[in-house]
């Protein structure tokens, strides 16, 4: 009998119990970040009709949807013409559905089906796996988890500012520091590629100065000009890198003046000047957040604030980004609902805790306590004392083979079980336990109602 070597697929990975246990402490502190902000959770199914997701990634995008064959005798309606058309005409007849690419557009999809029972302005946030065909590497994987939380049907500014008291409080919780929220607005950027002489090219004009960090100005200059930006464009664009390290209110100053007499440059930063209000008027500090002129993601999608988030002193992108955008569920029928949205990177914020050793104990270590003994009597003993401590609420568990003791107390070691209590004959005598902290070493021998008192 040919024996199978089991595997997984490519791109994908299995999260075991302490892994688990972390994630799970990542999507809890979000969750209840969420919660308090008057958020609501909503899911969507893996698969979607493929109508609904093609077409909405652009041309790349639908390359990398994994499609989902039709259930039963799938090739029973193709025939020779439709071979002859190629993959093209051949994928309607034997694929309907695909799995889900991002949580945006299932939930504009949901906000487009469910508009009359919504309550506007919408706010939900969802916690998903996502699928894409794309080839693995290094931190980019095929099934991976989003966390998008999104505002819509308002253009209220609050919602913004609230983004950036999420932010705060999601990365106080997690105990990270050292840390920027970056937040810009598209109109800016607009107004920036106008005011130098550049009208159009705000995508390439955010391209290069990206790489001011890596490359440094002089490189930068070149690859403008190797995209078509004239010299004048780019002498009048140097003041505007300068700026890269001023404080906030400096920032405000100079673009009220560089941006003077260009409409859509100034309506951007008015808005981000109302959001910085909004956010000190909700207790907000500036440390931490910065605005960003040259902050630039997802240009055909944003139309107004643009955010991310990037932690210090660790070789990880941004673990955090979103953006205000005007038309989410357009293409489904409903036009003009604006909406602002924003995503956590689960698997990023699992690899920055995890390099800066900042996942507290309790998330590793589910079971707080764990029943050993030494007989059968005993045993019989110890399930009692197993059903009062989860009456109490204590997670526990009982060895469950008469066994060595000392196999009893590896087990308890090798899960991090941080307390054992032991049942000998001379503690059943006593009508006793015997408590033993695994990881100071110390025990002490107490009634049960006491052991539940000092475990709580």
């Amino acid at each position: 009998m040919n024996v199978q070597k089991p595997g997984i697929p490519k791109g994908t990975r299995d999260f075991g119990p302490e892994e688990m246990a972390k994630r799970n402490y990542i999507f809890d502190t979000i969750k209840k970040t969420f919660e308090l902000f008057g958020y609501q959770q909503l899911e969507t199914p893996a698969m979607e009709n493929l109508a609904t997701l093609t077409g909405k990634y652009g041309d790349e995008g639908d390359q990398l949807l994994f499609k989902v064959l039709n259930s039963g005798d799938f090739l029973k309606n193709i025939d020779q013409q439709d071979w002859i058309g190629g993959s093209g005409q051949v994928l309607p007849r034997i694929s309907e559905k695909g799995l889900r690419y991002d949580l945006t557009v299932p939930f504009a999809r949901y906000v487009v089906m469910h508009r009359n029972e919504i309550t506007f302005p919408f706010k939900r946030f969802q916690m998903q796996p996502v699928w894409r065909a794309d080839r693995p590497q290094k931190g980019r994987y095929r099934e991976f988890y989003q966390c998008d939380a999104d505002v819509v049907g308002t253009d209220s500014l609050v919602c913004e500012a609230e983004i950036l008291m999420m932010i705060k409080k999601v990365f106080a919780d997690f105990g990270l520091k050292d840390y920027t929220a970056k937040i810009n607005n598209r109109k800016i950027l607009t107004g920036i590629s106008e005011v130098i002489g550049a009208q159009g090219k705000e995508g390439e004009l955010c391209v290069a100065i990206d790489k001011l960090d890596k490359i440094g100005w002089e490189k930068v200059k070149e690859e403008l000009a190797s995209k078509g930006f004239s010299s004048g464009a780019i002498s009048r664009l140097e003041p505007v890198v300068e700026t890269q390290t001023a404080d906030n209110a400096f920032l405000f100053d100079f673009f009220r003046s560089f941006l003077a007499g260009n409409d859509i440059g100034l309506q951007g930063l008015a808005e981000l000047e109302e959001v910085f209000a909004l956010f000190g008027q909700l207790g907000g500090e500036e440390e931490n957040i910065q605005f960003d002129p040259v902050l630039a993601r997802g240009l055909s999608y944003y139309t107004g604030a643009i955010f991310e988030v990037k932690v210090h002193g660790i070789s990880i992108g941004s673990i955090s980004g979103g953006g205000r955008y005007d038309n989410l569920t357009g293409v489904f029928g409903l036009p003009d609902v604006s909406g602002v949205g924003f995503s956590f990177g689960v698997d990023r914020i699992y690899d920055v805790l995890e390099a800066l050793q900042l996942f507290p104990e309790q998330s590793r270590a589910q079971t707080k306590v764990m029943v050993a003994y030494f007989g059968e009597k005993e045993k019989l003993e110890g399930l009692r004392v197993l059903g009062a401590l989860r009456k109490a609420g204590i997670s526990s568990e009982i060895y469950p083979e008469l066994t060595k003791i000392k196999k009893q107390f590896n087990y308890a070691d090798k899960k991090n079980i941080p307390y054992v209590i032991v049942i000998g004959s001379e503690e059943m005598e006593k009508e006793v336990l015997t408590l033993k902290s695994m990881k100071e070493g110390k025990q002490e021998t107490l009634g049960l109602e006491k052991a539940i008192a000092l475990l709580q």
